[in-house]
């Protein structure tokens, strides 16, 4: 009779995994991250020629595509981890094109979205380009980034996607930069009475 061993299961086969191969991927914001690396590269600038510019003057995502093991230690994960880490890589911060075309190109994509839901009721959505660029220009402006568009478009679509099956005949919903400033609801054109 060949050893249980403690497993949970052990009538099953015992299958052996080649661990060679496994990658760690560590993904985050990693808040203040920037201002460690900020400390690190600020130490030079001694001498006549020395680069005075400012260490403040850098973005975030310039700072942080400096990123060493040094840097990831002192934030505060352990070595045996960061060891485990051999490449670096950063993401480059999102501006107002790629949020737009997140909103509008996947298959997925949140616009595609809200206008199935819309046509559930027999009523098709259109967002105007200008109202698309102000709903990606919110997401920066709010620090949201992709994963708050959906909550932006919800704010806009909430009280509309609620009234809409008691509303009757309306065949068609506008969402324009108008409608993203909060100036106006959004414009339903409604189904031509025979």
């Amino acid at each position: 009779v060949p050893p249980q061993g403690g497993r949970k299961h052990p009538h099953q086969e015992f299958l052996r995994v080649d661990t060679n191969d496994i990658l760690f991927i560590c993904g985050g914001a990693f808040v203040g991250l920037d201002s460690i690396i900020r400390n690190r590269v600020g130490r030079r600038g001694l001498g006549f020629e020395a680069d005075l510019k400012s260490r403040y003057d850098t973005s975030v995502s310039e700072m942080l595509d400096q990123v060493t093991s040094e840097d990831l230690l002192k934030y505060g994960l352990i070595p045996e981890f960061v060891g485990r880490l051999p490449v670096l890589a950063t993401l480059s911060e999102l501006d107002k094109e790629a949020l737009v075309r997140i909103l509008t190109e996947p298959n997925n994509a949140l616009v595609k979205q809200f206008c199935k839901l819309m046509e559930f009721e027999n009523t098709l959505l259109r967002f105007s380009g200008d109202a698309l660029q102000e709903i990606a220009r919110l997401a920066l402006e709010q620090k949201i980034g992709a994963r708050g568009l959906r909550s932006i478009i919800e704010d806009l679509m909430l009280e509309t996607m609620f009234e809409l099956p008691s509303m009757g005949d309306v065949k068609e919903i506008l969402i324009d930069e108008n409608v993203v400033h909060r100036k106006v609801k959004p414009i339903l054109i409604y189904e031509k009475a025979s």
